[in-house]
């Protein structure tokens, strides 16, 4: 069985730091908690799990922090959390299983991210990330913000999962503070960079800029697919905002350049239709989004509804105005059976069922 240290780094936690460890504590071998700088209780609750607490002083610059925190891990792998995260439920089980049979070669572990959730619990949006790190594979932590170690070796990728519980918004300046200060600086912000950067912009309502930090990240050519892709739709929702849906329009349609459409594509392109009602070009997309297939492991972002819920219900709301009464319950009850619990499913239903009457 491999043995793992936990490496975290935290600052003013002191109301997600037991929540998080209880969660954790009896899966890994070590914990390492590195606090960048409390002013409450955070390190007297660390060291209640842990002796091996450390002061970091802070100078923005995420991947430095991770690093420090790495360097100071003795097992055979490196796990990081934040201090919002859990794992949870069948996910323990899942690691524990992981932890067992992993190949002592594997130089990179990555594991689901669930980072929101729906109202019946379920995952809304999710990615795999790094999330164990083989010592003696040499691999750092690289990002000021947003940061991130580029997986490499043998690579594994498996099912259990970590919860992003995120109880308070934080410091919601933070990311943009420290982007526009690299700026200052002179730093040439990397193709990631560019991409994470606008979409701070996007977060404080300066969908201008980051409308022109998309495309230039766009026109570069030097992105990931994967932030490609997702940079097509942040640019359409930029342009949405800004009462540009022509512009909006194209954005999406460029996003097909980069492969076959991802169903949170295809589901946006239903919306732009559906909105102007033109409601069988709508079924169309609709229907394509429930033709693709979930690429958890490409690394991109994933919004589950979008395989299968959402086109499911919008599809309900497109044949109704169709005219095609059974088409659009039958949707609606496929929608029903991916998510029983659905306010607008049970609408719907009760719509339907109080016309038949």
């Amino acid at each position: 069985m491999v043995t793992i240290s936990l490496c975290m780094i935290v600052k003013d936690e002191e109301q997600n730091l037991p929540g998080c460890l209880d969660s954790v504590k009896d899966l890994v071998d070590e914990i390492v908690i590195v606090d960048t700088g409390s002013s409450d209780r955070t390190e007297e609750i660390a060291r209640r799990y842990t002796d091996r607490v450390y002061r970091y002083a802070w100078r923005d610059d995420f991947a430095a922090a991770r690093n420090f925190a790495f360097d100071h891990g003795a097992m055979q792998y490196c796990m990081w959390l934040d201090a919002d995260d859990r794992m949870e439920g069948e996910n323990r089980e899942a690691f524990w299983q992981l932890k067992q049979t992993l190949p002592p070669d594997t130089d990179v572990v990555m594991m689901r991210y669930h980072t929101s959730f729906d109202q019946g619990g379920q995952p809304a949006f999710t990615y795999y990330r790094e999330r164990l790190i083989r010592r003696a594979a040499g691999l750092r932590w690289a990002g000021a913000i947003h940061e991130a170690i580029t997986p490499s070796g043998k690579v594994f990728y498996s099912e259990a999962a970590v919860s992003h519980r995120k109880t308070g918004p934080g410091d919601p300046d933070r990311n943009l503070r420290i982007f526009e200060g690299m700026l200052a600086r002179g730093q040439r912000l990397s193709p990631r960079e560019q991409f994470y950067y606008a979409r701070e912009l996007t977060y404080h309502a300066r969908d201008g800029e980051a409308a022109e930090v998309l495309e230039r990240f766009l026109d570069s050519g030097e992105g990931w697919v994967e932030n490609e892709i997702e940079a097509c739709r942040n640019l359409a929702a930029c342009y949405e905002r800004m009462g540009r849906p022509e512009e909006a329009f194209r954005a999406l349609v460029r996003s097909l350049r980069f492969g076959p459409p991802r169903a949170e594509t295809c589901c946006e392109l239903g919306r732009f239709f559906l909105e102007r009602e033109d409601y069988r070009t709508a079924v169309f997309w609709y229907e394509q989004a429930l033709g693709c297939k979930r690429e958890d492991a490409s690394g991109g972002f994933v919004q589950p509804d979008d395989y299968g819920y959402v086109p499911c219900l919008q599809l309900c709301v497109c044949w109704y105005r169709l005219g095609d009464e059974e088409k659009a319950r039958e949707y609606n009850e496929r929608a029903g059976r991916e998510k029983p619990e659905s306010e607008a499913y049970r609408f719907n239903r009760a719509f339907f069922e109080g016309r038949a009457r």
